[in-house]
């Protein structure tokens, strides 16, 4: 189960330093993923405990190029991401194996 809901984290500028600062982590999950689930597949892989889940979808948007061949359309895909915040004190290493 954890393993389906969480699809990878968002390692980003700003995603790092709201990490260190307030112990909030952002993760890319799966659609159908609830709170909870999230909840629950956060503290299973990285052994930690969750205080609080936001969870924000981002919709598909449009995207035209033009080339030489004329005008080449198509969308983005959806995703939901979830912002989880920890237990004072406690952290994620994302490269401790790096």
């Amino acid at each position: 189960m954890a393993t389906n809901v969480l699809i990878k984290p968002i390692i980003t500028e700003k995603s790092t330093k709201s990490g260190e600062k307030a112990g909030k982590y952002a993760f890319r999950v799966s659609k159908e993923a609830n709170k909870l689930e999230i909840k629950k597949a956060v503290e299973a892989t990285y052994s930690v405990q969750v205080t609080d889940v936001n969870t924000q979808v981002n919709v598909g948007k449009k995207k035209v190029r033009y080339t030489k061949k004329g005008v080449a359309s198509g969308m983005k895909p959806s995703f939901k991401k979830a912002y989880v915040t920890l237990k004072k004190g406690e952290s994620i290493d994302f490269y401790g194996n790096v």
